[in-house]
């Protein structure tokens, strides 16, 4: 081998051990920048749970406020159909209450007329068999009297004494 390239091949030897050289240095700056960026890292997990924990509970909170004004609203709209029903229910009921009074008020004057027929004819009745005994011979006990001569009592009569 010839000087001249014996001499470019230790150059090139020296290059490469200055390279290898500066190599720890440039492992320890990297494991340097690994650490930093792990903790970085933490750091910037740790905000974002906390950050996401702080969110989730404005999340539930802000969820419970809006199903508590739907309750609220589900609990109006609730009642007011209740109402407007038990309205409606009240209304319902009072106009059937209202049909059968009238149809017992007409019954009841229909009864009433029926009684009153059936009273004049028995009073019609009583007042012919009034007469009927008014004009009997003196000789013959009037109708319905016993044998003895004293008239028989009715049922009515013998509750009164």
């Amino acid at each position: 081998m010839t000087t001249g390239k014996l001499l470019a091949r230790l150059e090139i030897l020296e290059q490469r051990v200055n390279v290898l050289e500066t190599l720890p240095a440039r492992v320890d700056a990297l494991a340097e920048q690994i650490v930093q960026l792990r903790d970085d890292m933490l750091g910037a997990f740790s905000a974002l749970r906390t950050e996401t924990r702080a969110g989730d509970e404005e999340t539930r909170e802000s969820l419970r406020d809006e199903i508590r004004a739907g309750d609220e609203e589900t609990r109006r709209q609730l009642r007011d159909e209740i109402r407007a029903g038990d309205e409606e229910t009240r209304r319902q009921l009072r106009d059937e209450i209202r049909t059968g009074d009238e149809a017992t008020q007409s019954l009841m004057r229909e009864l009433v007329q029926e009684t009153r027929a059936h009273m004049l004819v028995l009073h019609e009745d009583l007042v012919e068999r009034i007469k009927r005994i008014g004009e009997a011979p003196s000789s013959s006990p009037p109708a319905g009297a016993e044998a003895g001569g004293a008239p028989r009592r009715t049922r009515a009569a013998r509750r009164r004494s």
